[in-house]
């Protein structure tokens, strides 16, 4: 009898622990619908957006869903969101979690929350938010992004900064200063999600740490789509080719496949220098 007490006092722990598991992977998995969500509307609001020509030379993307008002003596907002950075290949990595906080980012009035976008233009930047916290403004440069159609050519010359900041109140982005806010890595979330004890964010960017949630899946999918990011998946393969056309066709000599495209620096250098930009 007192045998069986005592598997069963096991079994009840261990499901207690499993079911805590599984609602900590929850809070993640909603994190990066929501962000998922601000994705799908930036792309479904032509005037009102992040220029493509922008996020397509983006190193690391941060979203932060639902930013709220933080009742500080000096007022404030904090939000939780998610970071994906591009690996060497020039693709981005599993979502890594991170946290926000930061001063006033022009709130409308009536509204409570916003929805934040950060597009990181340099390694630099990258590498500060990888080793724990980046501060903008104090460790990157940052400015608020240019938005709609129109900004898409004036990104390449003249803009220079190392973060473009957005926010999102009322179905609008709009560009906005952030100077001052901090991103920090939310090493709790991302043990939790990834089932670990410790997670390095180097682990994630590098491959060495990963995951088949479907929604996280879908996340990444949505920041291919929205970058112009082909995924590892499309490119692993070339399409089957039949045995006809293989017969009809002679064999040529083995090529030395040409090396991926790493994501460059942004501003690239004018190739033209006083043209305008190719229309995207």
């Amino acid at each position: 009898m007192r045998n069986r007490v005592s598997v069963l006092g096991g079994l009840s722990v261990a499901l207690l622990l499993a079911a805590g598991v599984v609602h900590a992977q929850a809070r993640e998995q909603a994190r990066l619908l929501y962000a998922t969500q601000v994705l799908k509307e930036q792309r479904s609001s032509p005037d009102q957006f992040v220029p493509d020509r922008l996020l397509e030379r983006a190193y690391g993307i941060a979203i932060v869903p639902d930013v709220t008002k933080a009742a500080f003596f000096l007022g404030g907002a904090r939000g939780n969101g998610v970071l994906v950075i591009r690996d060497k290949q020039g693709r981005f990595s599993n979502p890594i979690f991170v946290n926000f906080t930061g001063g006033s980012i022009g709130f409308q009035w009536g509204v409570q929350s916003t929805d934040v976008v950060l597009v990181f233009t340099t390694r630099r930047s990258i590498d500060k938010i990888t080793s724990g916290k980046l501060t903008l403004g104090a460790d990157a440069s940052v400015a608020a992004g240019p938005v709609g159609r129109q900004a898409s050519a004036a990104t390449d010359p003249t803009i220079s900064s190392e973060v473009y900041s957005y926010s999102r109140s009322r179905g609008l982005f709009l560009g906005v200063a952030l100077d001052g806010s901090a991103l920090t890595i939310d090493n709790r979330a991302n043990s939790q999600f990834y089932d670990r004890g410790e997670v390095n964010p180097s682990d994630i960017v590098d491959g060495r740490v990963s995951t088949n949630d479907e929604i996280a899946r879908r996340f990444l999918a949505m920041v291919n789509t929205s970058t112009g990011t082909v995924p590892a998946s499309a490119s692993a393969a070339p399409p089957p080719v039949s045995s006809e056309a293989s017969a009809a066709v002679p064999a040529s000599p083995p090529t030395s496949p040409a090396p991926p495209t790493a994501a460059k620096t942004f501003p690239m250098a004018d190739p033209n220098p006083g043209a305008e930009p190719a229309s995207h």
